[in-house]
């Protein structure tokens, strides 16, 4: 928790009414305002378009996790200015997520410029959009300035208390993790994956890991917002990993309030290859990964390269898991290049599965029938038999619904094998959505 001190209190002082010619009707109209934009729906995509705004300036808080700090920030700041909108006096206390956001920006070992320019070009966001709020509600005329006023002073008011509350917040943990280790260890994993050149001896002494060696990277994070117990949540999972993994050697740095870049330490190239077979990872790591937390595995790699591949590969993987219908606690980068390469182009992928998949790319149930029984005939080798005991049926059904597929795909499996597979993978992997 922050201390009291780094919010202000709050005023009893009352805004301007003077030019009000009906304090009532600009209360009650405030009032709908307010009811109307904190519905869930409502408020979600004010938080999605402040949150976008702020980050086609400061491209730096595009990172998935800074983006999920961002908007839990973005989204409690609302609330709690939004609640109260419609009183006179000016309560200011900031909630647990924005300080939260602070701490993440000191964490990544951004400056406090970064921090203070969020919120500079955030005022602007939420003044255009109330412009915006405005132009479309049409208050009476009688009471239109007035309800800008309130607007326009509250905000300005509310982002002005935030930036000097949390400057506090923000140098209080910057001196903290400059004393800590943390530090070291966060920007030497910054310069390492920034692919400039970098001294790998001195690099593996302040981490107190060894680059020379073979690597496998993941990514850790938790499906709910960070609290302070959440860091010591993901320490503990990421050695629980580490040890399935058969390894002592862990590197972890922190990339929000509820993530977390880990590195695994391999033995040998041997050890790395066996890593790498399909499944493997997920037989290893079965039970270690339990709600709320998911995991998402690279590719184990050798030295600085394959330091920098594995975590790209990982961060690519968590990307894939997090749009996909599975539900899955750990993905792999093997098991989902195809459809993390496929996906990266929503309008491409959706246009491939229409060309290839055909009446095959339906929604209904007889579609989604017969695009399991070819998923899973192209995953036996073209066996009828092998099918048959993957869905459990009969080897006659499965022959006569691949005779149905060529149908209606107007050609035989064999003529687009590849291509089919692969809208079929990417089908399994994000689900109905990506069906055109």
């Amino acid at each position: 928790m922050v201390a009291a001190s780094t919010d202000r209190p709050a005023t009893t002082e009352p805004l301007r009414t003077d030019s009000d010619p009906n304090v009532e009707v600009v209360r009650d109209w405030l009032a709908e305002y307010v009811y109307e934009t904190m519905r869930t729906q409502t408020l979600e995509q004010i938080v999605d378009r402040l949150d976008n705004a702020i980050i086609a300036r400061i491209p730096e808080l595009a990172d998935r996790d800074i983006r999920r700090d961002l908007a839990a920030s973005t989204r409690a700041h609302a609330r709690v200015m939004l609640s109260g909108l419609t009183s006179d006096t000016f309560d200011f206390t900031l909630p647990d997520e924005v300080h939260a956001f602070a701490r993440t920006i000191a964490r990544r070992g951004f400056q406090l410029r970064l921090l203070l320019r969020t919120y500079h070009v955030g005022q602007e966001a939420v003044l255009d959009y109330m412009s915006d709020a405005i132009e479309e509600r049409r208050p009476p005329q009688q009471i239109e300035r007035a309800v800008m006023l309130r607007l326009f002073e509250r905000s300005i008011r509310w982002v002005s208390n935030s930036v000097e509350a949390l400057t506090d917040t923000y140098m209080e943990e910057r001196e903290r993790i400059l004393r800590a280790d943390l530090n070291r260890r966060s920007e030497t994993v910054r310069a390492l994956l920034a692919d400039g050149d970098v001294d790998i001896d001195q690099a593996s002494i302040r981490l107190g890991y060894r680059l020379a060696q073979q690597h496998l990277a993941f990514v850790l994070w938790a499906d709910e917002s960070g609290d302070a117990e959440m860091s010591g949540q993901l320490d503990r999972v990421a050695a629980r990993l580490a040890a399935a993994l058969g390894s002592t050697r862990v590197l972890t740095v922190p990339s929000g309030a509820s993530g977390m870049w880990a590195w695994v330490g391999l033995d040998d190239e041997a050890h790395a290859a066996h890593m790498a077979e399909p499944g493997r990872l997920a037989r290893l790591v079965a039970g270690s990964v339990e709600p709320p937390m998911r995991v998402a595995f690279g590719v184990p790699a050798a030295h600085l390269a394959g330091f920098r591949n594995s975590h790209r590969e990982a961060v690519s993987a968590r990307q894939v898991a997090e749009r996909s219908a599975t539900g899955a606690r750990m993905t792999g980068y093997r098991e989902v290049e195809i459809a993390y390469l496929v996906g990266a182009d929503d309008a491409a992928m959706r246009g491939l599965i229409g060309r290839e998949l055909r009446a095959l790319a339906g929604r209904d149930a007889n579609a989604t029938r017969l695009r399991e029984t070819l998923h899973a005939y192209l995953k036996s080798h073209r066996s009828p038999e092998a099918t048959a005991k993957l869905l459990g049926v009969h080897k006659n059904t499965v022959r006569y619904r691949i005779q149905r597929i060529e149908e209606l795909l107007g050609h035989p499996i064999e003529a687009r094998g590849l291509p089919l597979e692969i809208a079929l993978a990417c089908v399994a992997t994000y689900g109905t959505d990506a069906l055109p």
